[in-house]
C-alpha cells in the first residue's frame, strides 16, 4: 500500500467517523478499501468495551468472502464462567497482562497455534495473525471502555510482510478513533434511555435540555408500587432486596415497553409510566394491555420465587388519563425530565387506594369514559372516594374479575 493509498484512506476512515457511519459500515469500508489498496486482509475483527446495563461490549468481525456488512454481536461480562476462561486465553489478555501493544502469530498448519481462539482460523487456511491493542489516555477512558481491540489475519502464503504490519499499526489510530467516536455517541444514547426513559432520552439528545422547555401532552399515566414493601424490606435479608426490587421492576417496566409506553421514574418499589398515543382510547388500551401482561408475568415470577423460598408480593396498579407537562424541570445543574401536573397527583393517589380497597388495579373515571369497547365492558365501579390531596371525589374502577378481555 502506497503513500497515497494509505492518505486516501485515512480521509475516508476520518470522514466516516465524523458522519456518525455504524462500527459495522466503518470497519466494512475499511477492509475492503485496505484489501484494494493492496493489503492482504482476509479476515479483521474490532472490539471495543462499552456502558451498557446489560453488555460489557462489542465485538465486529469482518471476511473478505462477505457480501453485507461486518457480523457484530454484543457480550456479557468477562469475569465469570466460560467467558473468563475463554477471555484470559486470548491474545489480547496477554498483551493487557504484559503492557504491550501488539501481538504477531504465524499460523502454520503443522503446529498447534498457542492461543486456542487461532485454531478456527488456522483451520480456514489463514496463514498469518496480528493483534494490535490501541490505548486511551486515562482521561479519554469511561468505565471499563479503555481501548479498542483489533486482529488482522491474511490467507496469504507467506503471510503478513513487514510492510503490511507497518501500514496496519499506522492505520488502526484512525479507525480506533472513529469506533471510539460511533461508540461515545451509543454510550449516550444507551444512558440518557436508560435513566430518562427512552422517548424522554430522545428527547434529550434530540436538543430539549433548556430548562422550563416542556409541552402539554394528554396522556394514559400508570403508576404502580408493591404490596407490604415496607414490611418485606425489613423481614428480608439485605443481599436480597436489590434482586427482589430488580424481579418485580423489570417485570413491571417489560409489560409498559411491550405496550408502547415509556417509564419515566423508578421511585424506590414505585413506578411511574405514560402512555401517549395518537388517540386516548388508544394510550388507555395499551395501558390495559400492559396490566393484563403484567399479571400473566407477575403470576409466573411469583411461582419462581416462590418455589426458590424467596420473599413474593403483588403489584398495585393505578390508571388515569389526563393532560401533564412533559419536559426539563430542576436547577441550572440538575435537570430531570419528566411529567408533572394534577393528573400526576391524582394517579399516585389511586394507586395508594389500592391497599384500603384490596384491589390491584384501580382507574379513574377519565380513564373508563376514555376506554373502548371490550376495554370498558370489564371495568366495574367500586365507588367514589376522596383523595388526599385531591379537591374533587374521584370515581374509581377495577377489572372485573368474572369478565373475559
Amino acid at each position: 500500500m502506497n503513500a497515497a493509498a494509505l492518505a486516501e484512506l485515512t480521509a475516508w476512515v476520518v470522514e466516516a467517523g465524523l458522519a456518525g457511519k455504524s462500527e459495522s459500515a466503518i470497519l466494512g469500508g475499511f477492509c475492503r478499501r485496505a484489501a484494494d489498496g493492496g493489503l492482504p486482509i482476509a479476515r479483521a475483527g474490532v472490539i471495543i468495551d462499552t456502558l451498557h446495563p446489560i453488555h460489557e461490549g462489542r465485538v465486529f468481525r469482518w471476511r473478505n468472502d462477505d457480501t453485507g456488512d461486518p457480523e457484530f454481536l454484543e457480550y456479557g461480562p468477562t469475569n465469570e464462567g466460560v467467558a473468563a476462561t475463554s477471555w484470559q486465553a486470548s491474545p489480547f489478555f496477554r498483551m493487557l497482562q504484559d503492557g504491550s501493544s501488539w501481538l504477531r502469530r504465524r499460523l502454520a498448519r503443522s503446529e498447534t497455534p498457542e492461543f486456542p481462539g487461532l485454531v478456527d482460523h488456522q483451520n480456514d487456511g489463514m496463514t498469518d495473525y496480528l493483534a494490535l491493542i490501541n490505548r486511551f489516555a486515562e482521561e479519554g477512558a469511561i468505565g471499563e471502555m479503555d481501548c479498542v481491540y483489533s486482529y488482522w489475519v491474511t490467507d496469504r502464503p507467506d503471510g503478513f510482510e513487514d510492510r503490511h504490519i507497518d501500514a496496519l499499526v499506522a492505520l488502526m489510530p484512525k479507525l480506533a478513533l472513529a469506533v471510539k467516536c460511533v461508540s461515545l455517541a451509543r454510550i449516550a444514547e444507551t444512558l440518557v434511555e436508560t435513566y430518562l426513559g427512552r422517548d424522554a432520552g430522545r428527547r434529550v439528545l434530540g436538543g430539549l435540555i433548556r430548562r422550563g422547555v416542556a409541552e402539554t401532552i394528554s396522556a394514559a399515566l400508570w403508576f404502580s408500587d408493591l404490596r407490604d414493601f415496607t414490611r418485606i424490606a425489613d423481614q428480608a435479608e439485605p443481599q436480597q432486596l436489590i434482586p427482589f426490587l430488580n424481579d418485580y421492576a423489570e417485570t413491571a417496566i417489560s409489560a409498559i415497553h411491550a405496550q408502547g409506553g415509556d417509564v419515566l421514574k423508578l421511585i424506590g418499589d414505585g413506578v411511574l409510566a405514560v402512555f401517549a398515543a395518537p388517540t386516548s382510547e388508544a394510550a388507555c388500551a395499551s395501558a390495559l394491555a400492559a396490566e393484563a401482561a403484567l399479571r400473566r408475568e407477575l403470576a409466573a415470577l411469583n411461582a419462581r420465587r416462590g418455589d426458590g423460598g424467596l420473599p413474593t408480593t403483588e403489584i398495585y396498579l393505578g390508571l388515569h388519563l389526563g393532560e401533564v407537562f412533559y419536559g426539563n424541570i430542576g436547577s441550572r445543574e440538575r435537570l430531570d425530565f419528566t411529567v408533572v401536573g394534577p393528573a400526576v397527583n391524582e394517579v399516585s393517589r389511586i394507586a395508594a387506594m389500592c391497599r384500603s380497597l384490596d384491589r390491584r388495579l384501580l382507574v379513574s373515571e377519565a380513564f373508563a369514559a376514555a376506554s373502548a369497547e371490550p376495554d370498558r365492558a370489564v371495568l366495574v365501579s367500586v365507588g367514589r372516594y376522596a383523595l388526599r390531596g385531591v379537591a374533587r371525589p374521584q370515581h374509581l374502577f377495577t377489572r372485573d374479575p368474572t369478565a373475559e378481555r
